[in-house]
């Protein structure tokens, strides 16, 4: 596969799952399959209202970092990404680290749904995992066939929120922690530094 189409296809995934995750209310028996499955469409649904809009890029990232607050499980997101780090951060650091990577990957990605544009992204199906819910998608952009994009859906922090994506098996949210890993290592591991330069960075 060429190298930009594999790059356009893992920014697809990552994008949305940057976008994306969570906030449908649900009663207190769990989260269900199509519970699971309207979370993906409605991610979807306004990311791509967001994209016809006509909207200045600055308005689209501040949307889009809205949809992420929205849909995303940011905090475990976060915690995620920061990896081992996170067990030794302050809870003060946490909670600015957790932050300033909402608006880092709202900036990172936002700034690419151009590519998005004709695009187009269709739920095939679900299946119970042990964390909660696996949605398979096909994502369809110009001028490329279509690739399978799948979506992790759990409920863990009380509501239905998409917290991890794969695209063709490749684990994004684990990608993003080896460059948040990288850009820590740069600063002498200094987490104070890193999230002073996460809200300038993306």
């Amino acid at each position: 596969m060429p190298n930009n189409l594999l790059n356009r296809r893992r920014f697809v995934a990552t994008a949305l799952t940057g976008m994306t995750v969570a906030a449908l209310p649900l009663p207190a028996f769990a989260l269900t399959e199509a519970q699971a499955k309207q979370l993906v469409n409605s991610v979807v649904a306004d990311i791509t209202r967001i994209i016809d809009s006509g909207k200045s890029e600055n308005a689209m990232l501040r949307d889009f970092q809205k949809i992420f607050v929205q849909y995303g499980d940011v905090p475990i997101m976060a915690r995620y990404a920061l990896g081992a780090d996170a067990r030794t951060a302050s809870s003060a650091q946490l909670r600015q680290f957790t932050k300033a990577f909402e608006g880092y990957i709202s900036r990172k990605y936002g700034r690419r749904f151009r590519e998005f544009i004709g695009g187009e992204v269709t739920v095939r199906n679900a299946r119970k995992i042990k964390t909660g819910y696996e949605v398979r998608t096909s994502v369809k952009l110009r001028g490329s066939s279509p690739f399978e994009v799948t979506f992790l859906v759990s409920d863990k922090s009380g509501r239905g929120k998409f917290y991890n994506m794969f695209i063709e098996g490749v684990n994004l949210l684990l990608t993003e922690r080896t460059e948040i890993g990288a850009m820590l290592d740069a600063r002498g591991g200094d987490l104070n530094r890193l999230i002073k330069d996460l809200k300038k960075t993306g």
